[in-house]
């Protein structure tokens, strides 16, 4: 009874919300390339031809659907889906993702499989819609990663008797403090969930805290954070290679790498590299923004304090400003680097995942808003594996010590590659209990 009760409350709410969400949502699938056909299969909808692919996939206990968000959550779907193929390789995967970059991700992902993996759309979370696609795919599994535990899905998976795992589970203080307020609403959607895989030690109590049986919860570590598994593709790193020297940008020449950042990031951090020239006058600046759609604004705005920008996409003269209006690409350009600052730490709150700039061994630093990571801040910074600043002022004397200094480069990124492997083997311990 509890169950139907809190998700009537839900599926009461839902309508709301989603017409609140819509013109976001809209805007940002044309800006990120999405299409309206693709709308179809967020009701449940499939080709002939995309049932033909699922089709062809393995059944019965061979079949998994995963669900990723988005890009960072596909990352981790993917290095899951590569040990489970690896291990397993009968097995049958079909990713679903919401955003169409993770789509993108997901599908160059995909092709590299032979025919073992379908991607899809993820459906709406709306009543009828997730009974009706899991009857379509038919996975013996249901596996959500990080947090994407959706209440009408989760329940049409349990009715069906289809057991539903919580992946590389994060659950911040915060969150565990508001769910604990609305634990009766919550709990018994988590109580349906098979098992709860947790990055940290101390996610366990916070996922007893909302009602699932101890049985239930299991800590594996981070999947993202685990050294295994993390390499970058060597073909793509190739490539990328290519592109830089293209650019005019040499082998031997420092390269600092500005990831995934956010509005007002590119200016900030770009006014310190020019600073940095005048003692290190060959340094080449990467930029790759959270966003790519960006891409065209950002130009106008590095040209307007000096810098000579190209595209990524679009070289057409030699430069030592190279703007990454690409996707896929971040783990190999990690790889090139000398130096890695890290996004959405300076003037945004909550920061972005440094840990595949941490397994390229390469120098990590960051500002002061690491909010959502900071267990493994901790981890890094009391290993001395990284480097966080107050503001972009401190930056600068941060980044010209370590490009003044190989030797410290190299002790801080061993360092740090030192600090993950308390997450070696996550992975695999979490593929052993799927």
């Amino acid at each position: 009874m509890s169950k139907i009760f809190s998700l009537c409350f839900y599926n009461l709410l839902l309508p709301v919300g989603l017409l609140f969400m819509l013109p976001s949502a809209i805007r940002k699938m044309r800006q990120r390339g999405g299409h309206w056909r693709d709308l179809a299969q967020r009701f449940g909808f499939l080709s002939s031809s995309q049932m033909q692919a699922v089709n062809a996939l393995p059944q019965g206990a061979n079949r998994l659907w995963i669900h990723a968000v988005s890009v960072g959550e596909v990352g981790i779907a993917t290095k899951l889906i590569a040990q489970l193929l690896k291990s397993r390789p009968e097995s049958g995967i079909v990713l679903t993702t919401t955003t169409p970059t993770g789509y993108a991700q997901a599908q160059e992902f995909a092709v590299r499989q032979m025919g073992k993996m379908v991607v899809l759309y993820s459906p709406l979370d709306l009543p009828g819609v997730g009974w009706k696609l899991l009857r379509l795919l038919a996975p013996a599994q249901l596996v959500l990663v990080e947090a994407e535990v959706w209440p009408n899905l989760v329940f049409a998976a349990y009715r069906r008797g289809i057991p539903v795992s919580l992946v590389n589970a994060r659950l911040s203080p915060r969150s565990a403090r508001r769910f604990q307020k609305l634990g009766f609403l919550v709990k018994p959607i988590f109580g349906m969930l098979h098992q709860v895989m947790v990055q940290e030690p101390e996610d366990v109590q916070r996922w007893l805290g909302l009602g699932i049986m101890p049985e239930r919860v299991h800590h594996t570590g981070s999947i993202k954070f685990d050294p295994q598994g993390g390499a970058a593709d060597p073909a793509q790193v190739e490539s990328l290679r290519r592109v830089l020297q293209a650019a005019g940008i040499g082998s031997d020449q420092p390269l600092l790498l500005l990831a995934s950042t956010h509005p007002g990031e590119e200016v900030l951090l770009a006014k310190v590299a020019q600073r940095l020239r005048m003692k290190h006058p060959r340094l080449a600046l990467l930029i790759v923004p959270r966003h790519v759609e960006r891409a065209a604004a950002l130009m106008q705005e590095l040209i307007s304090i000096g810098l000579h920008p190209q595209r990524r996409s679009l070289i057409q003269a030699r430069t030592l400003d190279l703007l990454i209006d690409t996707t896929g690409e971040l783990r190999a350009w990690q790889e090139l680097a000398t130096l890695v600052v890290v996004g959405k730490s300076f003037l945004a709150t909550g920061g972005q995942n440094p840990a595949e700039a941490v397994m390229a061994r390469k120098p990590v630093l960051f500002g002061p808003h690491m909010e959502n990571f900071q267990s493994l801040i901790e981890l890094l910074l009391s290993r001395k594996g990284a480097v966080q600043v107050a503001d972009a002022d401190a930056l600068e004397p941060a980044l010209d010590t370590l490009l003044s200094d190989p030797a410290q480069c190299q002790e801080l990124g061993e360092n740090g590659e030192a600090a993950l492997a308390l997450h070696e083997g996550a992975t695999s311990k979490t593929v052993a209990l799927l």
